[in-house]
């Protein structure tokens, strides 16, 4: 019998400041690709991250993964880290990457993904906007 695998999900969000931007690129080039995103001066965004970590039922716990120790975890290695700060400066997993949503997510997983069981799957969906979200692995 195959073990039945569940989903958990924990929602958190953070405040950050990013320019898109491609230094081989000339100015109109990357004004034409990237809009106001390219503004010199960054701008910001109100991120939604949702964390989602599928894997087997402990019998003991009842749990896929303790939400509360999952919550800590995104807090201290991703919130602290990425709220209220310049994605382009000032994050290290992002230097010399251009920081765009999709980006972002993958810098987020490899930050979670050494601390979760390998027999948990994780994925990432982080909304930039409303209606804006990238999900990784897709």
């Amino acid at each position: 019998m195959v073990e039945p695998r569940v989903s958990v999900f924990r929602k958190e969000s953070f405040n950050a400041a990013h320019r898109l931007h491609n230094p081989g690129w000339s100015e109109e080039k990357n004004s034409e690709t990237f809009g106001k995103c390219n503004n010199p001066h960054f701008h910001g965004h109100n991120y939604e991250l949702v964390v989602q970590v599928t894997g087997p039922v402990d019998p003991e716990t009842g749990f896929v993964v303790d939400m509360k120790v999952l919550g800590d975890l995104v807090k201290k290695t991703v919130i602290n880290r990425f709220d209220h700060r310049n994605l382009n400066l000032e994050i290290e997993e992002l230097s010399g990457i251009n920081p765009s949503a999709e980006n972002i997510a993958i810098v987020i997983y490899s930050i979670l993904r050494p601390h979760l069981s390998e027999n948990l799957d994780l994925k990432i969906r982080l909304y930039e906007t409303e209606r804006n979200f990238v999900e990784y692995p897709a």
